[in-house]
């Protein structure tokens, strides 16, 4: 049994993670962070939306291997969006109270 209000202030707590979620993810897609393999000779740098925004190439890289090349990408690639997930999982760990990693079945959130 929910007390008398209580879902009127259930609804009212939802409204306020909503609101609060809208500004991490704006938050999300200003912060950057960057992946790089080869020393530094690729670089791809993500949003916290795991959005990939830019990928830098060094010159001197080009004239190497083809498939090496394409190697370096994928790496450098994949480390940034591990950085952006890592970076969004803090993020929303402050809104949830660090509760929904613990969630069941991997409880996620669509869109984030």
């Amino acid at each position: 049994m929910i007390p008398k209000g209580g879902l009127n202030n259930i609804m009212k707590q939802f409204t306020k993670m909503q609101q609060k979620m809208e500004v991490i993810q704006e938050e999300l897609a200003d912060m950057t962070v960057e992946g790089s393999a080869g020393g530094g000779m690729v670089k791809v740098v993500a949003n916290g939306k795991q959005e990939i925004l830019s990928i830098k190439i060094d010159p001197e890289v080009l004239s190497d291997d083809v498939e090496m090349v394409e190697d370096m990408i994928v790496a450098a690639t994949n480390q940034a969006l591990s950085k952006s997930q890592e970076l969004s999982q803090e993020k929303m760990a402050g809104l949830t109270g660090g509760l929904m990693p613990n969630m069941p079945g991997g409880f996620k959130i669509p869109g984030l």
